[in-house]
């Protein structure tokens, strides 16, 4: 009866050990893949686009795993080698002040740009948002709360996506369709979802610490930075929040195109 017991006992451990190993690693994992339908599992693992630049005017590295998922989304991060393209993309999640300059730098030098805009910015300034579209810029999603994506589900996604989607489109009769995740955070399952969304995803090949308030007054530092890593190809992030930008725009231009690049639109870019 003993041996009974014990054999029963042992057995009853074994399977308590299997359901809590088991739940430990779904636990581990729930993050990692999420089912979008019965038959596909995507990784949710949190990405951050990142790029190793070099001032040898090559295209940059911008990681394998990352390259991947982006062409695999049919996204944009880069244009092609071949052509001494260039297309200029701001992020802007609320207005410092600066953009007035920077949008009459752009129509000054016949520059088209790309301004990404958040919630904020597109209820504060309506009258900029207005310009911007007048003068033939391109507006793009940077979603109502700038959240990380890879944090948040789908649903919530499509609140912060469609939301500023709908809020455009009524106070601009403006569509969007090019969407940067926010802090440039992302995932396989956040990227596929945006194109159900009708989104394509856009990356940079560019960007310097210029977004930080307490790191401006350094023009020659922000010139230098821009002028020494230009690429064919490029898409250049710049902030509109940088006082920075505002005063070395007209001057980085001029260089650029005297470097003979051309300024393109992102639907003239390809990977």
């Amino acid at each position: 009866m003993s041996k009974k017991i014990n054999l029963s006992s042992m057995v009853l451990i074994a399977v308590l050990m299997f359901v809590f190993t088991f739940s430990a690693i779904q636990s581990k994992n729930q993050n990692d893949v999420i089912t979008t339908n019965g038959n596909v599992t995507l990784s949710n693992k949190k990405m951050e686009w990142g790029i190793k630049r070099n001032d040898k005017h090559e295209q940059p590295d911008v990681g394998k795993e990352g390259k991947n998922i982006i062409e695999k989304y049919e996204g944009i991060y880069m244009g092609s080698n071949d052509k001494k393209y260039i297309s200029l993309t701001f992020d802007s999640g609320y207005e410092a002040g600066y953009t007035e300059k920077i949008l009459e730098v752009l129509k000054q030098n016949e520059v088209p740009a790309t301004f990404f805009l958040t919630a904020h910015y597109i209820n504060t300034q309506p009258e900029l948002v207005k310009r911007m579209i007048d003068e033939g810029h391109t507006i793009g999603n940077h979603t109502v709360n700038h959240k990380s994506m890879p944090e948040i589900d789908n649903e919530t996604i499509k609140k912060e996506v469609m939301d500023l989607h709908t809020a455009v489109y009524e106070k601009f009769g403006y569509e969007m369709k090019y969407i940067r995740p926010p802090k440039g955070e992302y995932s396989e399952r956040t990227i596929a979802y945006t194109n159900t969304l009708g989104y394509k995803t856009v990356m940079w090949s560019f960007a310097y610490d210029d977004w930080d308030e307490n790191k401006q007054g350094r023009e020659e530092y922000g010139k230098k930075k821009v002028l020494d890593n230009l690429h064919n190809g490029e898409i250049m992030l710049l902030h509109g929040t940088s006082k920075d930008n505002s005063n070395i725009l007209d001057e980085c231009i001029k260089e650029i195109k005297k470097q003979g690049y051309e300024f393109k639109n992102l639907d003239e870019m390809k990977n």
